[in-house]
C-alpha cells in the first residue's frame, strides 16, 4: 500500500487531534490526511492548518457527529483511489510502529482483508477498543466480546472504529459507510457488511494505540428523550441507539429474529419507566 488515506473527524479536541496527528506523522511518510472538522469552536481546523497544511481540512455542517463526519472524509478520499484507507479516531495516539505492524499483518495475509488495530487505557493498560467477535449466531448481532491483542494474528467479526485499515479492493466493493446512520454503529455496521461479503477482519498483533474508554454514566429513564437524538441514550453496560437506526441495524444483520432484537435493548428502559409510574401512583 504505497499510497495510503487517512481519514478523522473532529470536534473540539484540539489538543488530541494535534497529538493524533503528530503520532501519525511520525511514523509514516506519504499519508493524505482527510480531516472532518465538524464546527469546531475551540479553533481545531486552524491550528491543523498551521501546524500541518498539508493536511486538507474539510469544514462539516456541525451536525455531521461520528458517522457522517468519517462518512464525508471516507468519500473524498474513495475519489482519490489509494492503495489503502486509515480510519484514525482523534483521541487515539498511535504508538510507534503502529501503522508499520497493520500493514505487515496485510501484508502476511493471502486474500485481501480488513485490519483492525487494539487500542488500551493510557493509565490502566486494558483492551478499550478494537477487534470483536460475535457470541453465538442465535445472539443478537451486536451480542460480542473483545478479541485481546496476541503476539499473532486473529480474526474477528467486526470493529470499532478507532484504528482500521482497509485495502482498496475492499473500501472500493463495499462502498462509504451507512448515510443512515448517524453517529454510533456505523463502524460495526460496516464490518459485519465486509463479512458477509466475504472478506475477513483481522486484529493485527499487540496494541497499537492508546484510547481513554468513554464514560459510562449512570442509568436515567428521564432522559428517555435521548432516544430520538443521533447519540441516542448511553447506560453503563449497552448504547441505546435512536429508534429507527437500530431497526436498520437490527434488520440487516438480525437474521429473523431482527424484530426482537430491535426491541430487545428498550426493554429496561420501558420496565423502569414503568416502575417508577407505579411508586408514583
Amino acid at each position: 500500500m504505497e499510497r495510503l488515506a487517512a481519514i478523522l473527524t473532529c470536534y473540539n479536541r484540539r489538543a488530541q487531534t494535534l497529538a493524533c496527528l503528530e503520532a501519525l506523522f511520525s511514523q509514516v511518510a506519504g499519508v493524505t490526511v482527510y480531516l472532518v472538522d465538524d464546527g469546531s469552536t475551540d479553533g481545531t481546523g486552524a491550528a491543523v492548518q498551521n501546524h500541518y497544511p498539508d493536511v486538507q481540512v474539510i469544514e462539516g455542517t456541525g451536525n455531521l457527529f461520528w458517522n457522517g463526519g468519517m462518512r464525508l472524509g471516507f468519500g473524498m478520499a474513495l475519489e482519490g483511489d489509494y492503495d489503502g484507507y486509515l480510519w484514525l479516531n482523534d483521541d487515539t495516539v498511535l504508538y510507534p510502529g503502529a501503522i508499520a505492524s497493520l500493514l505487515a499483518t496485510a501484508q502476511s495475509l493471502p486474500t485481501p482483508a480488513i485490519i483492525t488495530g487494539s487500542t488500551q487505557d493510557p493509565r490502566s493498560r486494558l483492551f478499550t477498543y478494537g477487534g470483536m467477535r460475535q457470541i453465538h449466531p442465535l445472539f443478537p448481532p451486536f451480542k460480542v466480546r473483545p478479541v485481546i491483542p496476541q503476539d499473532r494474528p486473529q480474526r474477528c467479526d467486526l470493529m470499532c472504529g478507532n484504528i482500521v485499515l482497509i485495502p482498496r479492493a475492499i473500501a472500493h466493493q463495499l462502498g462509504n459507510l451507512d448515510p443512515h446512520l448517524t453517529h454510533y454503529a456505523g463502524d460495526w455496521d460496516y464490518g459485519l457488511r465486509a463479512k458477509q461479503a466475504g472478506f475477513p477482519i483481522w486484529v493485527a498483533p499487540g496494541y497499537q494505540g492508546s484510547c481513554a474508554a468513554n464514560p459510562r454514566p449512570t442509568p436515567n429513564p428521564a432522559q428517555v428523550e435521548k432516544l430520538s437524538q443521533p447519540k441516542g441514550m448511553m447506560l453503563a453496560d449497552v448504547t441505546l441507539h435512536p429508534w429507527q437506526e437500530w431497526k436498520l441495524l437490527m434488520r440487516r444483520h438480525g437474521g429473523w429474529l431482527w424484530p426482537l432484537f430491535w426491541l430487545l435493548p428498550y426493554r429496561r428502559i420501558a420496565l423502569q419507566l414503568l416502575w417508577q409510574r407505579l411508586r408514583g401512583s
